[in-house]
């Protein structure tokens, strides 16, 4: 059976009206200039990591700029050498953050 890859299709034209931002907020968040982005919301091939930005910054609301390195690599440790530890603090994260709104 041949492998499948499955590109998961993101409309950054539909996010970004949906999030009311124009082409300047929305793609600068991103660190794509404003050309650029238009010229993906009109239907250019957006690399992976522009496009797994897009998502983290505007669809899962991460502020990217918080992320530290170490802070991945303590993620990284705790899910592949203590998964019920990581699973335990990521609901305690997910209950505090719904407790929030």
């Amino acid at each position: 059976m041949a492998s499948t890859k499955v590109i998961e299709k993101i409309d950054p034209r539909e996010i970004r009206r949906k999030l009311g931002l124009n082409q300047q907020q929305f793609w600068s968040a991103l660190g794509v200039t404003q050309s650029g982005g238009s010229r993906y919301e009109s239907g250019r091939n957006m690399p992976k990591p522009v496009r797994e930005l897009l998502r983290l910054v505007h669809v899962e609301q991460i502020d990217v700029k918080n992320i530290k390195q170490e802070d991945w690599e303590v993620a990284e440790y705790l899910r592949s050498q203590e998964p019920e530890l990581f699973k335990t603090l990521k609901k305690a994260a997910r209950n505090r953050t719904k407790k929030a709104a």
